[in-house]
């Protein structure tokens, strides 16, 4: 996910997006502890595509208060 796509979510498809993420997060943690994880890069592009969502969202929030 790219931070231009991420900008053009509104605020609850990108809610939404994150809750997703978080448990895909959760469940790829799960599969690594138990040594089932196939793709163990994809645990980084999920905490970064997590990290792209909260800083958009941060954003939004600033923006707003600034108007």
């Amino acid at each position: 996910m790219k931070i231009s796509e991420v900008r053009d979510m509104s605020v609850t498809d990108l809610n939404k997006k994150l809750t997703e993420l978080k448990d895909e997060l959760f469940n790829l943690r799960f599969q690594h502890a138990v040594n089932q994880l196939e793709d163990p890069m994809r645990l980084k592009v999920v905490k970064k595509d997590i990290a792209r969502i909260k800083t958009v969202l941060r954003e939004i929030e600033l923006s707003g208060e600034n108007a």
